[in-house]
């Protein structure tokens, strides 16, 4: 049994996105108030595209998640690989 591993993980007042890596899947689980969001996606490419298409996911929270993601990309590399990334829960 795989165990998710965390990728980043963006919180705002607006609400929160984390990317996990789990055998070669994104997972995408967002919320905020009122609302959550949960879905597997084949790349990072992906996630963020449906990260985008989510109606209440406003431009803040979308941008910073994506600032989150690019910093741990220059830092980790791949979403998808089968690395144990620093700090996986």
């Amino acid at each position: 049994m795989s165990v998710p591993r965390h990728f980043s993980d963006t919180r705002t007042e607006e609400g929160r996105v984390r990317i996990l890596a789990v055998s070669g899947r994104v997972l995408l689980d967002a919320e905020g108030p009122g609302w959550q969001h949960r879905s597997a996606h084949p790349s990072l490419e992906d996630a963020t595209l449906e990260l985008a298409l989510l109606p209440r996911v406003g431009a803040d929270l979308y941008a910073a998640a994506l600032n989150d993601i690019e910093r741990q990309l220059r830092f980790t590399g791949p979403v998808t690989d089968d690395r144990s990334y620093p700090g996986a829960a």
